[in-house]
């Protein structure tokens, strides 16, 4: 641990030069006093780490000094590919050979090239989670991501519905998908997904799997995905929507939704209202958009739908009168 520590505290001083020890301790996560002894160790060791005093004062390598210990880890060359991805690869427990990876490229560069991380992080940010999603990743992705970067098969716990359920996985990948953490893997025949946040438990068998060389994840994702969009949308409503409604639209419903209500989409009556169908997962669902819709918004089909939403208006009313 201390060597590792040891050679990122030198590929730390050769790609940006002088460094404060407060700053070394933040970026090694270690104490400042700490940094005072592995510089100590660092120049009897042979590495030039000279330490100037003053205000402006800190640590640096003297004479252009640059090591070569930046070949890559199996982990970091890995890890490589994540490395735009902080928050993510954070979550999986990828941190630390993320941020080794990045201090070794960044050693690797010639020095008029060392500024360019700098400029991209200055001027692009891929934020991936949704606005109103917890911070905290699940419980046991962790776990999930060794099992898939080694292979390993699994026994897990799913909460699906009212009822939990035992399944031996082959975890074949992770994806994250506005902000929520799907795992796809092997149950037997069937390639199969789970939500993250609903495995309750995670138990290694100790055994390995062969994996499948023909799988490509983004593929499997973006058919699945389709094919979840088109079950979900089980039920369909219909409804008159005032010019404002219709363009509220797209902030209620899911977007392949929208699309199909905009293509059903009759011409404007005098009154500027448009007529149209409106794929939802399940009348409760679409009850739930009709309301925050409010007046822009007049449900015509089913019939039970119309009447529970004339209640609400009537209640509303009452509310408000």
């Amino acid at each position: 641990m201390r060597a590792a520590r040891l050679i990122n505290m030198v590929l730390l001083l050769q790609s940006r030069g002088l460094l404060t020890a407060a700053e070394l301790a933040a970026e090694l996560e270690v104490s400042e006093r700490t940094v005072y002894r592995d510089a100590l160790a660092l120049s009897e060791a042979g590495v030039p780490v000279y330490a100037e005093q003053g205000r402006a004062g800190g640590y640096r390598l003297v004479g252009g000094y640059r090591t070569r210990l930046t070949g890559l880890s199996r982990s970091e060359a890995e890890a490589l590919f994540l490395a735009g991805l902080p928050g993510p690869a954070r979550d999986m427990g990828l941190d630390e050979p993320v941020q080794s990876v990045r201090r070794k490229v960044l050693a690797a560069l010639p020095e008029g090239l060392r500024e360019a991380s700098q400029r991209a992080g200055q001027r692009f940010h891929l934020d991936a989670p949704g606005w109103f999603d917890a911070a905290d990743p699940p419980e046991h992705l962790a776990g999930l991501a060794r099992a898939v970067w080694q292979d390993r098969v699994l026994m897990i716990g799913y909460r699906r519905r009212d009822e939990e359920v035992s399944r031996q996985v082959e975890p074949y990948g992770l994806v994250l998908k506005n902000g929520v953490w799907y795992l796809a893997g092997r149950v037997g025949d069937d390639l199969r997904t789970y939500r993250v946040d609903r495995i309750t438990h995670v138990e290694p068998t100790g055994a390995e799997f062969t994996r499948d060389p023909e799988f490509d994840l983004p593929e499997f994702w973006a058919g699945r995905a389709a094919e979840f969009l088109r079950q979900m949308l089980r039920e369909t409503i219909t409804v008159r929507l005032s010019p404002d409604g219709l363009r509220m639209l797209r902030f209620v419903a899911e977007p392949p939704a929208v699309h199909e209500a905009h293509e059903a989409a009759g011409e404007p009556g005098p009154d500027g209202w448009v007529r149209t169908r409106l794929p939802v997962e399940s009348i409760e669902v679409g009850y739930s958009y009709m309301l925050r819709l409010g007046p822009e918004v007049e449900v015509l089909e089913p019939p039970g739908l119309r009447r529970r939403l004339a209640e609400a208006a009537r209640r509303l009313g009452d509310l408000y009168r």
